[in-house]
């Protein structure tokens, strides 16, 4: 089954990490794109961001992090998806995250991470392409 209607994405922001200017940019990037966002505000825990997500029938979550806790945090929001059966909710990123990180960072589930320069176009197609995409039946 696919996603149908708009795309509802919810952008977060975990952890204790106080700057949000690039998570609200996103967020008005998939907005004007026709995607429904919901954006969950700062210092949001992993907890509150599933709930969210699963309370909103989201069919993506975008994290963004620039405190370094990315590992942890990313973590945990893909474990608690999967405890709430909720796995089908893809989880994709942004923010200071060093190369060397994203390839562990997708190994646990993350779909794809995005670091300072990218555009927001290619965030929006990225999210149009595997977000929007049929699932297979």
């Amino acid at each position: 089954m696919g996603v149908s209607g708009p795309i509802r994405v919810v952008v977060a922001k975990p952890g204790l990490d106080g700057h949000d200017r690039g998570a609200k940019v996103i967020a008005r990037a998939l907005r004007d794109a026709g995607m429904e966002v919901i954006y969950t505000g700062l210092h949001q825990t992993p907890e509150q961001i599933v709930d969210t997500a699963i309370q909103e029938d989201a069919d993506a979550v975008g994290l963004s992090v620039l405190s370094g806790a990315h590992m942890t945090l990313f973590a945990k929001v893909l474990e608690l998806l999967r405890e709430r059966d909720a796995s089908d909710i893809k989880v994709f990123g942004g923010g200071i995250i060093p190369d060397a990180d994203i390839p562990p960072l997708k190994e646990l589930g993350v779909a794809e991470i995005f670091t300072p320069g990218t555009t927001t176009n290619a965030v929006v197609t990225w999210v149009r392409d595997n977000v929007g995409a049929p699932a297979d039946v």
